[in-house]
């Protein structure tokens, strides 16, 4: 990827009113809000920091978990080969593809599903983010990160923990909790 101040910079360029249809006057406010069917925007200072997290290399390969309103999705896109997002919520996906194909993003792929099982067809993948909060690390998630990725996990119940996945390129797995923070549950079958 460029460097941090490289993610920073185009944070600060990517206008979040855009993906906060009903509450763009709000954009500008580091919280989050709802964007319908019981969903929410993150805090803006909490997207900039999961990138950040995620380490995104040039070429990657990710995938993403929850596309929402696509606002963490065009901060991904930005600087990864690839972006393949999986949203639950027809109605979202439909309105995040219409948003991120109008800002110019073509290299982004979308699926309606079970984030909880990721998108095997696709797997590996470099970096995985997840944008919902799991009871546990979905253990199909872990089988498609590929040797050398990252996923970024909020993990808990109630107030959750932002949870680093690292596998090496032995296969073996490192867990590392991060800050608390509170996400709308991941629902699926994990």
């Amino acid at each position: 990827m460029g460097s941090d101040m490289d993610v920073a910079g185009y944070f600060r360029e990517l206008d979040r009113a855009l993906f906060m249809e009903g509450n763009s006057r709000y954009a500008g406010v580091d919280a989050a809000f709802p964007i319908g069917h019981g969903q929410t925007i993150s805090q803006p200072s909490l997207v900039l920091e999961m990138t950040i997290m995620l380490d995104i290399r040039p070429g990657c390969k990710v995938l993403e978990i929850g596309t929402g309103s696509g606002y963490q999705t065009a901060l991904l896109a930005r600087f990864a080969g690839s972006v393949y997002t999986v949203e639950r919520i027809e109605p979202l996906m439909t309105a995040a593809r219409e948003r991120l194909s109008r800002l110019g993003f073509s290299n982004i792929h979308y699926r309606l599903g079970d984030g909880s099982q990721g998108w095997e067809e696709n797997a590996p993948y470099d970096r995985i983010m997840v944008t919902a909060a799991a009871h546990r690390i979905p253990p199909r998630l872990v089988d498609q990160l590929a040797p050398g990725g990252r996923m970024v996990i909020p993990v808990g119940r109630g107030m959750q923990t932002l949870t680093t996945v690292c596998k090496d390129m032995g296969g073996n797995v490192r867990i590392e909790g991060g800050i608390p923070v509170l996400f709308v549950d991941l629902v699926g079958d994990y």
